[in-house]
């Protein structure tokens, strides 16, 4: 792909995502989410391998369909109250529409079977795309309507998404495929606080978003898409595994990374909605995921390869490792201390 093509790309999928969040009004939020979704489409294709097309093709239907089912909400809405203004969703039915399209656009238990097909045949930088900044519009949408969706629908959606995503993650080898259900795993968490605190949905997403970023760039700097070749990792970057661990365990929400700090503020929101049994449950089930993070984190780090490995030999060549990449690891994993500082944010 040239770069002239990437930019334009790239700038459409800032325009899309700016229309989005910054709109009032359903048409133009719609016509922002168009925008994102024909800009990711060439990037998810570029390697113009079977698999890419076959995701490209996924993620085009999956989200035209959650398009025309918001639109269709907004016009319902429009219908029988005359209003076109975002926060002013009242008809139940369109509420209830404009959920399913919101969490099929999120990839959302139960409308997130497309989601890791999409990522793995996606290529690393697109992934990351995929699972940060193409989230960030319809999670906008989700925030401004929170006050009219349904709190026992978006709980329950919660529950399954968590434990599908961990549950679903546990035999998994690509790595691509793991973050994924680790994606779906973490939207429920957002999900299940929308309706009482939409703020630490924000937080969660933006933390989320941040250690996603750091895990995806550090698995494009060592070129590693499977279990089976980040055994070998250790030996070529020691610093960038260790970095790497240490990202993953935040990712899990283990204290005392940053990671901790929204499923703690989450939990403690939960509890004072009296939804302690909600809060049990959601938290156990984040046991499954932490299942495959230690996983992730024992292949980078723990596992030393063997003498006789079957893919083929990478040269072994110390290169400085990225200061973005840098900069992320401190931040994913070091923000905790300050977390009265960020609550005074919320």
């Amino acid at each position: 792909m040239t770069p002239q093509a990437k930019l334009i790309f790239t700038s459409s999928l800032i325009l899309g995502t700016t229309i989005t969040i910054s709109s009032n009004h359903w048409i133009t939020a719609w016509a922002g989410l168009e925008i994102n979704t024909l800009a990711i489409l060439p990037l998810i294709a570029k390697s113009h391998h079977p698999r890419a097309i076959e995701a490209a093709t996924k993620y085009f239907l999956t989200q035209a369909t959650a398009s025309a089912l918001l639109l269709f909400s907004a016009m319902m809405n429009a219908w029988y109250t005359g209003q076109w203004d975002i926060t002013q969703l009242t008809h139940p039915t369109a509420c209830l529409i404009l959920t399913s399209a919101l969490a099929m656009k999120l990839g959302l238990a139960p409308f997130h079977f497309w989601f890791p097909e999409v990522l793995q045949g996606s290529p690393l930088t697109t992934a990351l795309l995929l699972s940060t900044l193409m989230k960030f519009p319809p999670m906008t949408l989700l925030f401004m309507t929170s006050p009219s969706l349904n709190p026992t629908l978006l709980t329950y959606m919660a529950i399954l998404s968590t434990a599908l995503g961990g549950w679903m993650g546990l035999n998994q080898t690509q790595i691509r495929k793991i973050l994924a259900f680790s994606s779906i795993s973490h939207l429920g968490w957002m999900a299940i606080i929308v309706s009482y605190h939409p703020k630490l949905t924000l937080l969660n997403f933006y933390l989320y978003s941040l250690i996603t970023a750091t895990v995806f760039l550090t698995l494009n700097t060592i070129k590693t898409s499977k279990l089976s070749t980040l055994m070998t990792t250790w030996t070529k970057t020691p610093a960038l595994s260790t970095m790497l661990l240490l990202t993953l365990l935040s990712l899990a929400g283990l204290p005392p990374f940053t990671g901790f700090l929204p499923k703690w503020l989450i939990i403690q929101e939960l509890t004072k909605q009296s939804m302690a049994p909600a809060a049990t449950v959601i938290s156990l089930l984040s046991l499954l995921s932490l299942f495959f993070y230690l996983r992730l984190a024992y292949c980078a780090t723990i596992t030393l390869p063997p003498h006789t490995t079957n893919h083929m030999k990478q040269w072994h060549a110390s290169k400085p490792t990225p200061s973005a990449i840098a900069i992320l690891t401190t931040t994913s994993t070091m923000l905790l201390p300050i977390s009265p500082l960020i609550l005074t944010t919320v």
